[in-house]
């Protein structure tokens, strides 16, 4: 008859640990019968996973993967790009008749001489006076502009209040009869290409304002930078300062630098002041 009495204490071990064995079999069996039975029968598939369950080592816990940091383009949403030109079609005439901005602006400026201007764009330019007031000013504000002098303000008024000077966006043809009438040729290739200055008249053209130069949007400046540096150049003229050349390849651009046509070897620059001083060239 077999004996009721516990199994001797070594006897008992080893079948504990034979039990435990059968289990963990019969258990990679379990697992490996329902990968044989997932889905779409595929055997490629099947020794796949049948590989990655034999390849953990046995009865030892996998580390937990660290944390994955999204990639750059993820983590940190990409800027827009800069707007090399406006979009849409450029009217080459208007009615030759001008809306103002009727607003008064700031003083832009800490001393010096007060000189008042205001601000015009043609009807049938599809443009906005105070859109354009606003690009002005921000021009002529600097920090890099002609006030930083400290012996100049400048200050937009209304259309019907006394001023020094205008400044005017007008369309090609409008702005090519304007220049012309003051003693400016502004045609490139028989068509008016650059903006200019006649007396008491910053005349913009609008094709430049909307559409930059080529070297310029070749080179990826923001039309926000041309739109600066013509505005700048043109009262530049108005405030009694000629053209100037290239000092050296690789330098800024002065600013009274003819840069709608060319640069020279010089870099883009739309400021007449660098870092708190007048930036100039060699007369031309």
């Amino acid at each position: 008859m077999p004996s009721s009495a516990p199994l001797p204490g070594r006897r008992q071990r080893r079948f504990a640990l034979f039990a435990q064995l059968v289990a963990v079999v019969l258990a990679v069996g379990a697992v490996v019968t329902v990968i044989a039975e997932g889905p779409g029968g595929h055997p490629a598939a099947d020794r796949l996973a049948a590989d990655e369950i034999v390849s953990l080592p046995p009865l030892v816990a996998a580390p937990l993967p660290p944390s994955v940091s999204p990639s750059p383009s993820e983590a940190v949403p990409s800027s827009p790009s800069p707007v090399l030109r406006a979009p849409g079609a450029v009217p080459s005439a208007g009615t030759g008749g001008f809306g103002y901005d009727d607003r008064s602006g700031p003083v832009l400026g800490r001393a010096g001489e007060l000189r008042r201007y205001r601000v015009a764009v043609e009807s049938g330019s599809n443009e906005d006076a105070a859109e354009f007031a606003l690009a002005v000013r921000t021009a002529l504000a600097g920090p890099g502009s002609w006030v930083d002098s400290g012996r100049l303000r400048l200050q937009q008024v209304p259309g019907d209040a006394p001023r020094d000077f205008t400044v005017y966006l007008a369309t090609a043809r409008t702005a090519g009869r304007m220049c012309a009438d003051g003693g400016v040729d502004i045609r490139v290739g028989g068509r008016p290409y650059t903006s200019c200055r006649a007396p008491g008249q910053v005349i913009i053209n609008l094709d430049r304002w909307r559409l930059s130069v080529p070297h310029f949007v070749s080179a990826g400046v923001p039309l926000a930078v041309y739109r600066t540096y013509v505005v700048n150049h043109e009262v530049g003229h108005q405030l009694g300062h000629r053209h100037e050349r290239c000092p050296g390849a690789g330098r800024p651009a002065p600013v009274m630098m003819q840069q709608t046509l060319f640069l020279n070897g010089c870099r883009v620059n739309q400021w007449p002041y660098l870092d708190g001083r007048r930036y100039a060239g060699p007369s031309l």
